[in-house]
């Protein structure tokens, strides 16, 4: 079926408008002709008032999210969602099915990245440099310190420890609040990070890498540098030809002592930082939805080196009035109910 409002303005879902990152991707699609539809969870998600209209939903990782989405999709007449937060991930693949365009991954590829032992597993066994790893319920033996105790599934660094000996260890794996089975430990390698923006859709060619180096990371990074390093890119090339990602996706790795990428997490989705890649001049989110839309050309590898991204706040203005119509202050009966829309006026 064909969700597209008209050919002159399509209206594309984009959810997670609380995240630091999605109002700018908001903002620039709208700039860009498309009429855009924010989702969150809470009334208070600053991308829900950037958008052209709003919906609250439920957590993504609910039973009710996906139709609620679904729901959503079909009264806005969307032809497109862009998911920005792992719980989602899978669940909106699957309205690929019903004629909606997703901009992920296959959904194979999502469900190897979203099980981070599983996507060492397969990294290491292609031949693509991995720290090393083991779930938390096996011995440690061999593994130096210090360490990295993390979920196997989870984002950003909720959950994730650093123990600099064997006792520290021990009393974390006592006294964590995770399932030991649901942990893994994992090397940690000491030299520069890099967060790498990787553009490909269903062809499965590869239509840019640009790697950028973290410079501060706080749970998202906050400051990061486009960089130029041939081996993060034939890295992150090889993981496209291994695990046919056939979408965009996020390689986090960091430099051994020896200078070769080692790659500790996979992001199967456009990762915070796009808005860098963009700047830089690789516009992976509206380029690739225009090419899914049939609107746009293939992009070009081709972008500038040393563009910092400094991360900060930004304030919006409105009238009174205007701010009384979202319902957001404090008290009884403030917050919408989920599903409901939230008018956004201009």
């Amino acid at each position: 079926m064909s969700l597209g409002q008209d050919s002159v303005q399509p209206t594309v879902v984009v959810t997670t408008a609380g995240s630091p990152s999605t109002p700018e991707t908001i903002l620039r699609l709208r700039r860009q002709g498309y009429r855009v539809i924010a989702t969150d969870i809470e009334a208070n998600a600053p991308g829900l008032y950037l958008a052209d209209r709003s919906h609250l939903v439920p957590p993504g990782d609910s039973d009710a999210f996906v139709a609620d989405l679904r729901d959503i999709c079909a009264r806005e007449g969307a032809s497109a969602v862009i998911p920005l937060v792992d719980e989602e991930l899978a669940g909106v693949s699957l309205l690929e099915r019903e004629g909606i365009t997703v901009l992920l991954p296959r959904l194979p590829f999502i469900t190897t990245c979203l099980d981070k032992y599983v996507l060492m597993r397969r990294l290491a066994a292609a031949g693509i440099g991995v720290p090393s790893t083991r779930l938390a319920s096996e011995p440690a033996d061999g593994l130096a310190f210090p360490l990295i105790v993390k979920p196997r599934s989870g984002r950003g660094s909720r959950g994730v420890s650093v123990c600099f000996s064997r006792l520290a260890l021990d009393r974390l794996l006592a006294t964590t609040s995770y399932p030991v089975s649901d942990l893994i430990v994992q090397e940690r390698i000491r030299g520069p990070e890099f967060t790498v923006s990787v553009v490909v859709w269903r062809d499965g060619e590869v239509q840019a890498v640009v790697p950028k180096e973290v410079i501060l990371k706080q749970g998202v990074t906050r400051f990061a540098v486009t960089r130029r390093n041939e081996e993060v890119e034939r890295t992150c090339r090889a993981v496209q030809s291994a695990l046919r990602a056939d979408g965009p996706f996020n390689v986090q790795l960091c430099l051994d002592e020896a200078g070769t990428p080692r790659v500790f997490e996979i992001n199967p989705r456009f990762s915070s930082t796009a808005s860098l890649t963009t700047a830089a001049g690789v516009d992976e989110i509206g380029g690739l939805l225009g090419q899914a839309l049939g609107r746009g050309p293939r992009l070009v590898d081709e972008w500038r080196e040393g563009l910092v991204m400094v991360r900060h706040w930004t304030d919006e203005f409105t009238s009174e009035k205007e701010f009384d119509a979202h319902d957001m202050r404090p008290g009884p009966g403030a917050l919408p109910a989920l599903g409901s829309a939230v008018p956004v006026a201009g």
